[in-house]
């Protein structure tokens, strides 16, 4: 049967350092659970795994959409509940920092398949946040309790699914849980050293090339490209324009990812399934090595 380990966290607490390590002792292979590490092209800037570290551990569901294209939960999940059925290696190492896309998969969640639509939520949005979402709680009263009602992109996503299915996105959500067993593997730190690593990794972005990425997207595509407007392209998108410097552009962005982090933290500490591990800590791969080993043995059992 097959067995998924989850290895989880905020950025830069390494997850995939370990992950390389633990797959290699397993002879196993990575799954990524990145919403961005899925785009062809966006390498540096998304801490994508190097050609070499590649090579030494295959890698699935990196490099599979164009930029220019949409990849949405219910892709991801789709993609990848075929690929562990599919994959005959046991256990799979399920590794990265989107909440959504790891819930998707160990909780099974029930997605609509509601492509978006730029036209309607155009007109949506012209209306204003305040009226958009005394309209979802008119149309969605389940959806409107659960969703802020500052939080844009929800409410226009459950409009969205609404108007062109004609049915609640509350009534076509659920769970439907996979049948094998998964262990999940939390790395977090404490907020200061987490702050350090941020500003190590920012730094080893710039002078690896992060400057030139972004030069060469934004001549491909055009600045308007929406992964250009995320954390680090969107930094040095400004610093290419001559609004800031260079020294500017990271200072914000390990601001913005100190700011993302924190938000991931509080996703994945709502989730009482996740054993947490220190990051910070010597023994790491041996603590982490030993939970594992334990929950392989209660699997044969």
């Amino acid at each position: 049967m097959t067995k998924l380990i989850v290895i989880c966290g905020a950025t830069a607490t390494g997850k995939s350092g370990l992950a390389l390590s633990l797959a290699k002792k397993l002879d196993s292979l990575i799954l990524s659970a990145d919403s961005r590490q899925v785009y062809r092209e966006f390498d540096i800037g998304t801490a994508k795994p190097t050609t070499a570290e590649q090579k030494l551990v295959s890698h699935y569901l990196i490099d599979i959409c164009a930029p220019t294209d949409i990849m949405t939960v219910a892709d991801y999940q789709q993609q990848a509940q075929a690929l562990i059925a599919s994959i005959d290696v046991t256990p799979l190492l399920l590794v990265g920092g989107t909440g959504l896309y790891i819930r998707s998969i160990v909780q099974g969640m029930k997605i609509p398949r509601v492509a978006p639509h730029k036209e309607l939520r155009s007109q949506l949005e012209s209306l204003g946040q305040m009226q958009v979402y005394i309209m979802l709680q008119q149309v969605d009263p389940v959806a409107a309790q659960k969703i802020h009602p500052n939080d844009t992109v929800r409410t226009l996503r459950a409009l969205e699914v609404f108007y062109v299915t004609g049915r609640p996105i509350s009534q076509q959500q659920g769970e439907n849980p996979p049948n094998y067993p998964i262990l999940q593997i939390g790395l977090d730190c404490d907020s200061h050293y987490l702050t350090q690593r941020i500003a190590k990794r920012t730094e080893e972005m710039i002078a690896n090339g992060l400057v030139a990425e972004v030069e060469y997207l934004c001549h491909k595509y055009g600045t308007d490209l929406s992964l250009l407007n995320t954390l680090g392209y969107q930094e040095i998108k400004q610093y290419l324009a001559g609004e800031i410097s260079l020294d500017k552009a990271e200072e914000l962005t390990i601001l913005h990812t100190r700011q993302f982090a924190k938000n991931q933290r509080t996703w994945f500490k709502a989730s009482p399934q996740i054993q947490w591990f220190d990051a910070d800590s010597p023994n790491l791969l041996e603590q982490v090595w030993q939970r594992i080993q334990l929950f392989l043995t209660i699997c044969q059992q």
